[in-house]
């Protein structure tokens, strides 16, 4: 069918169009779209105006391009936040209408190394809990996440039974998180983390490296989080100043 319907540039056209038949499901998630060929024909124009739409459509992260396999639908994001709210991850997949849940990896106590030492301000024989686990969303894994914490600041009663670390620290240690310093960076294919977070080879992850403080600005929990990045997004709101 033709789109030829009203008077804005053609490519803006097809961009609706294609928007719209993948809300309605005409092409679903991780759907391979039709050749150029057959898609300019279908929509009435040139695949010098599709290839345009295209590129803006993969600018945006509605599609991805495989070169010499085709055009596929990217997956919709499960989570979206905005990176200036200190959210666990427990809270995100509990506000997306999800069940969250724990697969607990391995814990060990370790001597701190010098990034350790500098990042919590400690000495070299004090010890440090290191947490690895992997987080799921109604039973789907969705984040790799490495955890570490000075040991002095957890009771000898502490279980890795609770799912969020923010509140064990809260409850437990009587340690508030407040905010945090966050640095975040795309990877592609990592070859331990991404076959336990059940990727597909061409899905990248987002690195979410968090330094969290406490009222009194200590420095109490160093997170790296790896999250599938066809489920996660993060926004942020800029101001001018």
């Amino acid at each position: 069918m033709s789109i030829k319907s009203d008077n804005r540039h053609l490519y803006l056209q097809v961009i609706d169009r294609l928007k719209q038949d993948i809300e309605q499901g005409v092409y679903k998630q991780k759907e391979k779209l039709p050749s150029e060929f057959d898609l300019a024909k279908q929509l009435g124009v040139s695949r010098a105006t599709l290839r345009e739409a295209l590129r803006i459509l993969e600018e945006e992260n509605v599609i991805i391009r495989r070169h010499g396999v085709g055009t596929f639908v990217n997956a919709k994001p499960l989570f979206t936040s905005g990176i200036e709210q200190l959210k666990s991850v427990t809270d995100m997949i509990i506000q997306a209408g999800m069940k969250p849940g724990t697969i607990f990896l391995r814990s060990s106590i370790q001597r701190p190394t010098e990034e350790d030492i500098r990042r919590f301000s400690c000495s070299a024989n004090e010890e440090i809990i290191v947490i690895e686990r992997v987080r799921t969303a109604n039973g789907e894994p969705v984040v790799f996440c490495i955890d570490k914490m000075p040991k002095q600041l957890l009771p000898e009663t502490f279980t890795h039974k609770g799912e969020s670390l923010f509140n064990i620290l809260d409850q437990e240690a009587n340690r508030r998180i407040t905010y945090a310093v966050a640095q975040i960076e795309p990877i592609g294919y990592h070859e331990k983390i991404s076959p336990i977070l059940e990727c597909d080879p061409e899905t990248a992850l987002l690195v979410l490296k968090q330094m969290h403080y406490d009222e009194m600005d200590k420095s109490i929990l160093y997170s790296v989080n790896y999250f599938k990045a066809d489920k996660f997004s993060f926004h942020v709101l800029r101001k001018r100043v």
